[in-house]
């Protein structure tokens, strides 16, 4: 018996259909990549599984009494909460009795009044079964190696993505969805995952740019390609033969259909002898290939990233001496010495909270060490990225964060209309448009490479670019990175295809 079925499910924003009478089943035990271009919808079809939104139309049956738990691709954490108690607020009013429970027992005083209210809590939690509960809340932290009393206000984004796993998990659900749960997640939290996944019961649903997390728990694909969703059995590896043979069938299928209505619409432009013809039912079946060609969604291209480079730097591009840096009494960065010199591609490698995107604001100037010295060279022109999108104003349109309420950025080789560059990085006039707050993660991800790209530079500085990007825009800046001439440094805690 399916845990979850979808059935003629329709959901649209504007114009653009994100679902258009989309099927879609989903069995114990399957684990389901889900796959799709950057805003074709997969959060918001993760987000009307999960019943946080109606779809427009159509049936969305899920098994009685079924548990669901999602992990967002953004998720939201109540910044003043310790660890201990985001990760059993998973829990409903159990996570607040056992929250109770472990804030009275860390804080007892052996007076009479802190033993009574322990005493009460433990039989709330002894009268609803909350022990069980409890262990399991003390069972993921340490798994995940989540220190309980640490505030939530205090982590690196990893740590707080491995807080927001753990809160998923801990209801053990019959269905997990995971939106991008590799995000921001060392080698050993990802490889952990991994074997927590394949080990599960229930049923996984989940969202990944990551090819080797695809590859090694897909038990199917489901794609979502212009409003459809689309089942393909077996693992990454034959989805994408069988997604390439496909393609090739659905090319030849609209070049011979495109012939005929060629064909068709030079017979009717005859007039007269069309008309004398009076062959109705020929117009009739023009009319309807017309109609047929109108409703006809095209595949989206791909993207063109290209690198706008700026004059070559000096030799030296940036030389670190002595480099230490300390949060208070905690030392991040400890006598870091190293010189990079023009053409250097250097990766940051590193666990989550090690400090790398600390040290790549060091080395950009952007922080003050505690003590040492940083040095630039000459000539520097630099862009950078960074992975928590600070450059971006919600509130803005995507055309305006790019070309800064022009109408045409101006380049090296001439001035490119706004709309022009936009569609290079797949955003149509209307999603241009639109302000930044609208987008998918991935979107968000794509513009700030179209605004890091739009300014000439010799230094590119990428902090965790590929969150969140599509596969085929994330393969595409892997090559353009591999033949850029300029230098670049790449923080990340994992490679995307290991």
């Amino acid at each position: 018996m399916p845990l979850l079925r979808l059935n003629q499910v329709s959901m649209a924003y504007g114009t653009h259909a994100l679902l258009d009478n989309a099927q879609f089943q989903l069995d114990p035990g399957e684990r389901v990549g889900l796959l799709g271009r950057n805003g074709e919808g997969k959060s918001t079809l993760m987000k009307i599984i999960a019943g946080h939104i109606a779809a427009d139309s159509g049936e969305v049956w899920r098994q009685p009494e079924v548990r669901i738990a999602w992990l967002e691709q953004a998720p939201e954490l109540d910044c003043d909460d310790t660890i201990y108690q985001a990760v059993a607020s998973g829990l409903g009013h159990l996570g607040d009795l056992i929250n109770q429970y472990h804030a009275v027992l860390t804080e007892m005083d052996g007076s009479a009044q802190s033993l009574a209210q322990l005493g009460d809590i433990q039989q709330k939690l002894e009268a609803e079964d909350g022990w069980g509960l409890q262990q399991r809340v003390e069972t993921i932290l340490d798994k995940l190696a989540l220190p309980a009393d640490v505030k939530v206000n205090t982590l690196s984004g990893g740590w707080k993505r491995r807080v927001a796993l753990a809160r998923a998990l801990v209801i053990e659900p019959d269905i997990l969805l995971l939106d991008e749960p590799t995000n921001h997640l060392d080698f050993d939290s990802i490889a952990w995952l991994e074997e927590q996944i394949l080990n599960y019961k229930g049923a996984v649903l989940f969202v990944t740019h990551d090819r080797a997390f695809l590859q090694k728990l897909a038990t199917r694909i489901v794609e979502l390609d212009r409003g459809k969703l689309v089942s393909w059995a077996g693992n990454y590896q034959d989805y994408l033969r069988r997604k390439a043979a496909a393609l090739e069938e659905e090319a030849r299928q609209n070049a011979e259909f495109d012939k005929k209505l060629a064909q068709e619409e030079t017979w009717i432009r005859q007039g007269i002898k069309a008309r004398r013809t009076r062959n109705e039912g020929r117009v009739r079946a023009l009319q309807k290939l017309r109609a047929e060609r109108a409703q006809r969604r095209n595949q989206q291209g791909t993207a063109n990233v290209n690198l706008t480079q700026a004059e070559a730097s000096g030799k030296k591009v940036i030389e670190a001496k002595h480099v230490t840096f300390a949060y208070g009494d905690k030392v991040v960065i400890q006598d870091f010495t190293s010189r990079i010199e023009r053409g250097d591609k250097i990766g940051l490698l590193g666990p989550n909270g090690a400090g790398k995107s600390t040290l790549l604001k060091l080395l950009l100037k952007q922080l003050e060490p505690t003590s040492g010295t940083v040095e630039h060279g000459t000539r520097l022109k630099i862009a950078y990225f960074d992975q928590l999108r600070e450059q971006l104003d919600p509130d803005l349109s995507v055309a305006d964060t790019v070309a800064e309420g022009s109408e045409f950025i101006d380049f090296p080789d001439g001035r490119k209309h706004v709309m022009s560059y936009l569609a290079d990085f797949l955003f149509p006039p209307a999603r241009a448009r639109s302000p930044v707050k609208s987008l998918s993660g991935g979107e968000k991800n794509r513009l700030l490479l179209a605004k890091l790209f739009t300014k000439p530079a010799n230094l590119l500085v990428m902090d965790e670019p590929t969150n969140d990007l599509d596969l085929e825009t994330l393969e595409i800046l892997e090559q353009k990175l591999v033949e850029y001439d300029g230098t670049l440094l790449l923080g990340a805690v994992a490679i995307s295809h290991r």
